[in-house]
C-alpha cells in the first residue's frame, strides 16, 4: 500500500519503535561488516590464485554474464524450458501474479494436495502465494526460520535475505510461546530447536514442497538453490511434488558462469564464501533415486519483467537479490523493511517496486533515499540503483506528481543561487530565521529538528544543521585577507 500519507504513517511508527530500530541496526550493521571481511578475504585470494578473480574481476564478469542473458532472454528461456522438459520436469509460463496463482492451485488439486511446506522465495512474496492458497483453504508453511516467524506475526519480510531481521528474541518467544502452549526461553538453542521439531513433522507429512530459485541454469535445465538451514533440501527431497516459482530474469547460461555469481552471492549476502547448503536439482527423481520429487513443476514469472526488459531500467533485473544494498543504506537502516510498504525494501525495492507496480503510487518512496551511493557501491552486479532513483524522480516530476509548493521552492532556489547578491542576502536570512527553532548539543554545535509550517517536512525524520551566522563564502574572505596580511 502507497501513498504519502500511508508512508508517512510507516516512517512515524519505525521511527518511535526502539525495539525495531535497534535489532535492524545491529543486524544490518553486522552484515556489513562480513561482507566487507569476506570480500578484503577474496582478494587475499586471489593475490594467492586460490579465487577466480578479485572482486572487481568478478563484478565485471558477472555484468557481462548478467547483461548477455538479458540481451538474449528469449532464446535462454527456450533453452531452459527444453532441458527442463527433457530432464521430466514440467514447465508452466506465468504472465502475472493470478496466473502463477492458479497454476500452483491446479496442481494441488489435480494431485489432491493439501498441505504443503515452503522455502524461502521473495517471489512467492511478491505474488502473496500463501493468501491465495489459504483462501482456498489449504495449509502452507513456512520453513525458513525467518519466514517462519514472520509467518507466525501474519508480516512480510522486512529484509530480502534476513525475512525477521526487525524481530528481538523475546518477541520472537512469544510467537513460539503461542503455539508451544508454555513459555519457552530467549536463548537460540530453545528457539531453533523448537522450530526444528515443528517444522519437522510438516516436512514428513506435506504434499507439496514450494521453492524459489536463486538461478535456473539455461543449459541444463537446472535449478540452483542455496540456503543455510538446510530446509531448501527437505523441501525439494521430502515431499512427492515440487513447485519451483522463478522470475524469468533468474537465467544464467551455463554452470561456469553459474560459479561466478555463487562467487558473489554469498560473500555479498552473508559474508560467506559458501553457504551451508548448496543445491543443484535437475528434474525429478529418477528410477533408483533414494528421494527426490515424483513430480517436478517449474513456473517462470513474469509479472512486468518483460516490459523493464524494454526500458533503461534493464540492468535492475540482473539483481541476485543479495540485500548488500539494504545493508549498506543508512535510511533502510533507521527504518527497516516494513516502513517502505513494498515486498522488495531498500534501495532495490524503492527501483523495482515502481517499475513492477507503477510510478503513481510509489514516487513518494523515491524522496526517501539520500543518493549517497553506497547501495550502488556495494552492489555486487554494480546496478546503479541511486542513478535510477534520480531518473524516476524525473519521470515523477514530468506526471506532475511534483507538489507545487516544491515546485515553487526550486525555482526561488535556482533564483537566489544563480545571483551572488541574493545568495549572501538569504545565507545572512536563513540564520536569522531559523535561529529562534535551534537546539544546541553538548559540544556547542546547533541543529533543526522541528521547523514549522510548509519547512516541517525537512525535519520530519531527519535534523539539520542549523545555517552558520558567519557564511563560508565570508569565513573564506576573511582567510584569504588573514592569510595575505602575514
Amino acid at each position: 500500500m502507497a501513498g504519502k500519507a500511508v508512508l508517512r504513517q510507516r516512517v512515524a511508527r519505525a521511527l518511535a519503535d526502539d525495539h525495531l530500530r535497534g535489532a535492524v541496526r545491529y543486524t544490518s550493521e553486522n552484515l556489513y561488516l562480513k561482507r566487507k571481511a569476506a570480500m578484503a578475504d577474496l582478494e587475499a585470494l586471489a593475490a594467492r590464485g586460490e579465487a577466480i578473480g578479485t572482486f572487481a574481476e568478478l563484478r565485471a564478469r558477472a555484468q557481462e554474464i548478467k547483461g548477455h542473458t538479458l540481451a538474449f532472454l528469449d532464446g535462454y528461456l527456450k533453452q531452459a524450458a527444453d532441458q527442463i522438459r527433457k530432464s521430466g520436469g514440467v514447465v508452466h509460463w506465468a504472465r502475472d501474479a493470478a496466473e502463477a496463482n492458479q497454476i500452483v492451485l491446479e496442481i494441488c488439486h489435480r494431485r489432491g494436495a493439501r498441505k504443503l511446506i515452503k522455502s524461502k522465495s521473495m517471489v512467492t512474496e511478491e505474488i502473496r502465494l500463501n493468501h491465495a492458497l489459504e483462501a482456498e483453504g489449504l495449509e502452507i508453511v513456512e520453513s525458513d526460520l525467518g519466514e517462519y516467524i514472520i509467518q507466525l506475526a501474519r508480516e512480510t519480510p522486512a529484509h530480502i535475505v534476513i525475512p525477521a531481521i526487525h524481530k528481538t528474541r523475546r518477541q520472537i518467544a512469544d510467537l513460539f510461546g503461542a503455539v508451544a502452549g508454555r513459555e519457552l526461553a530467549t536463548d537460540t538453542r530453545t528457539l531453533a530447536g523448537f522450530a526444528r521439531e515443528t517444522l519437522r513433522h510438516k516436512f514428513m507429512t506435506a504434499d507439496v514442497g514450494v521453492t524459489g530459485a536463486n538461478f535456473v541454469v539455461a543449459e541444463t535445465g537446472t535449478i540452483c538453490l542455496v540456503t543455510n538451514e538446510g530446509n531448501g533440501r527437505l523441501t525439494t527431497s521430502v515431499p512427492p511434488c515440487q513447485i519451483t516459482l522463478v522470475g524469468i530474469e533468474k537465467l544464467v547460461p551455463n554452470l561456469e558462469d553459474l560459479a561466478v555469481l555463487m562467487a558473489l552471492l554469498p560473500r555479498s549476502a552473508t559474508g560467506q564464501k559458501m553457504t551451508t547448503y548448496f543445491n543443484l536439482i535437475t528434474g525429478p527423481r529418477r528410477p533408483g533415486e533414494p528421494d527426490g520429487p515424483e513430480e517436478l513443476h517449474v513456473i517462470f514469472l513474469d509479472n512486468g519483467r518483460s516490459e523493464i526488459l524494454a526500458t533503461r531500467y534493464r540492468e535492475v533485473l540482473a539483481c541476485i537479490r543479495c540485500g548488500a544494498c539494504l545493508n549498506a543504506c543508512p535510511v533502510y537502516r533507521q527504518l527497516g523493511g516494513h516502513a517502505y510498504g513494498s515486498v522488495y525494501p531498500g534501495p532495490i525495492g524503492t527501483v523495482l517496486t515502481p517499475l513492477l507496480q507503477g510510478l503513481d503510487p510509489w514516487d513518494e518512496l523515491l524522496q526517501y533515499c539520500s543518493l549517497c551511493g553506497a547501495c550502488t557501491e556495494n552492489c555486487p552486479l554494480g546496478i546503479q540503483l541511486h542513478k535510477h532513483i534520480i531518473h524516476l524522480r524525473g519521470e515523477a516530476v514530468a506526471r506532475g506528481r511534483e507538489h507545487p509548493l516544491m515546485r515553487t521552492a526550486l525555482k526561488a532556489v535556482h533564483f537566489a543561487w544563480t545571483r551572488p547578491g541574493v545568495y549572501r542576502l538569504v545565507a545572512r536570512g536563513a540564520h536569522l530565521a531559523t535561529r529562534p527553532f535551534a537546539r544546541r548539543r553538548p559540544d556547542g554545535s546547533a541543529y533543526l529538528d522541528r521547523l514549522p509550517s510548509i519547512a516541517a517536512g525537512w525535519t520530519f525524520s531527519r535534523t539539520l544543521p542549523s545555517p552558520a551566522r558567519k557564511p563560508f563564502h565570508r569565513r573564506w574572505a576573511e582567510l584569504e585577507r588573514e592569510e595575505g596580511a602575514k
